[in-house]
């Protein structure tokens, strides 16, 4: 990579990204991480793991927008907005960052 501009639509498509693989990561279906580190299935802290790994990554790149002064709310549900701005990954955040099935079809591409 060169001295490229990076644009703001790159920037939400990483977002968008980010957002599905921690939701895949919330409901336990596979993620690039099973790829990365396949003997982790066979230890029980691996779907903690796995979730923290993804939570960071979203966490990364939605500081990175707002770095860039770049709008990132709208992907997301107030409340989802709102675990977003807290940055701890909680057990509300892991229990209730759905709030209707509706929002889980990201989850099954």
């Amino acid at each position: 990579m060169g001295n490229e501009q990076v644009s703001e639509a790159f920037f939400m498509k990483k977002l968008t990204d980010a957002k599905v693989h921690f939701e895949r990561a919330l409901d336990c279906k596979h993620t690039e991480f099973d790829d990365l580190y396949p003997y982790m299935i066979e230890h029980p802290q691996f779907f903690w793991y796995k979730r923290y790994v993804a939570w960071s990554e979203l966490l990364t790149i939605v500081k990175l927008c707002d770095e860039l002064g770049y709008e990132w709310n709208n992907q997301f549900t107030p409340h989802q907005v709102s675990y977003v701005r807290n940055r701890v990954m909680s057990s509300k955040v892991l229990d209730y960052w759905f709030e209707t099935n509706d929002l889980k079809k990201h989850v099954e591409q």
